[in-house]
């Protein structure tokens, strides 16, 4: 139905080029949204996916170099905890490219944004409250840089329309 109603739009003869010309812009903006937003997701999964597997497998020497020469049994648990939720985030972000539902990629870029500034301001008060280390920076730089991509994408210019995160189906019309 609805690409009928979009070919039968095309062939009428009082459709004017205007109507045509802005139909077809923002049918190819939204289509660019949501291609942007399947690469955020690729990128973020990926990042997540490496990160994850290489904090799970991290040797108990470089935990110690990075607690200043000391092990911490404690901490390099925590951060082999923190790798199976980057692996658990990867698989998802992976995954959700494939999801057609606008809310539910609208609510994931949502809760994507707040998780990521939220590590960056936790690193970032590391950073400040106990001895610097140049590792934070860029943690800090990293999850700041991906919390704004899906910020902008969230909040930015039409981020609040649910068709920006969906393409037109032919299915979603026949039910």
């Amino acid at each position: 139905f609805f690409r009928l109603s979009i070919d039968n739009f095309f062939q009428q003869p009082t459709t004017s080029y205007t109507a045509k010309t802005i139909l077809l812009t923002t049918m190819t903006n939204h289509i660019n949204h949501r291609c942007y937003l399947d690469f955020l997701f690729l990128a973020d999964a990926t990042v997540s996916l490496v990160f994850g597997v290489l904090a799970i497998l991290t040797p108990h020497g470089i935990i110690r170099s990075l607690g200043g020469g000391e092990y911490n049994h404690s901490a390099h648990e925590v951060f082999r905890l923190y790798g199976c939720l980057r692996v658990a985030v990867g698989w998802i972000t992976f995954n959700v490219r494939s999801v057609d539902d606008g809310r539910f990629r609208k609510n994931i870029c949502e809760a994507l944004f707040f998780c990521y500034m939220l590590q960056a301001m936790a690193v970032l008060r590391a950073q400040f409250t106990d001895k610097a280390n140049p590792i934070n920076w860029i943690a800090i730089i990293l999850l700041t840089v991906i919390g704004g991509a899906y910020g902008r994408f969230r909040f930015g210019a039409g981020g609040d329309m649910i068709k920006v995160y969906e393409l037109p189906q032919n299915n979603k019309v026949m039910r």
